[in-house]
């Protein structure tokens, strides 16, 4: 392997999707193999306005908005596409937080193809391997609520509404074919399926 493999970890608020991450990092590494974190969050050179946008549809939700927070965020992924993905050392394994596949837990209003077409027509690198980490709802908001910071969350306010991003999650993980986790066991059970998953793309 000379390229990268480009990997996304998504899914909705208190999976454990950043424990898995480290422990997935963890568990890479130890086998000998060269591991790159990345976030979109702290890669995007437009963040501050577009959560000044999201911030405004928190307030204000209309489709016309939701759209606009979709091409931003589109706008942000083709940037780390061209500018930070191309940077990554030959043969290591780049394991992104979170990607497109957050819209659809997200995203109430937009339809998740008509976002996943912004995506792709900006060509924004789609992943070698999508993982979507889901546990049953009640159990990420009581994971999100026990949480030093709490949900942290400028879209997800109620029980309701993360059972809502999880049912539109797993509906857009089974459409487009990304590999699904549930992390409802041990961390050592969900590292084990993950890493499989990753060491046969190898």
């Amino acid at each position: 392997m000379t390229r990268p493999l480009f990997i996304s970890l998504d899914g909705p608020k208190g999976t454990g999707k950043t424990t898995l991450l480290e422990a997935v990092t963890q568990a890479l590494r130890a086998k000998g193999h060269k591991v790159i974190r990345l976030s979109e969050r702290n890669n995007d050179p437009y963040r501050a306005e577009t959560m000044a946008l999201v911030n405004q549809l928190a307030r204000n939700p209309c489709a016309q908005l939701e759209l606009q927070v979709c091409e931003r965020l589109a706008d942000s992924r083709a940037w780390i596409s061209q500018h930070v993905l191309p940077n990554q050392p030959a043969g290591s394994l780049v394991l992104i937080d979170r990607w497109y596949p957050s819209d659809a837990a997200f995203r109430r209003l937009v339809p998740f193809a008509e976002i996943l077409h912004l995506n792709l027509e900006r060509k924004v690198q789609v992943p070698n391997l999508m993982v979507g980490v889901v546990t049953a709802p009640q159990t990420s908001w009581a994971r999100a609520a026990a949480r030093t910071r709490g949900l942290g969350s400028t879209v997800m306010f109620t029980l309701q509404e993360q059972v809502a991003s999880t049912e539109a999650f797993e509906r857009a993980a089974l459409e487009q074919g990304w590999v699904l986790c549930r992390n409802e066991g041990t961390v050592e059970a969900a590292t084990q399926q993950l890493v499989g998953e990753i060491l046969q793309l190898l």
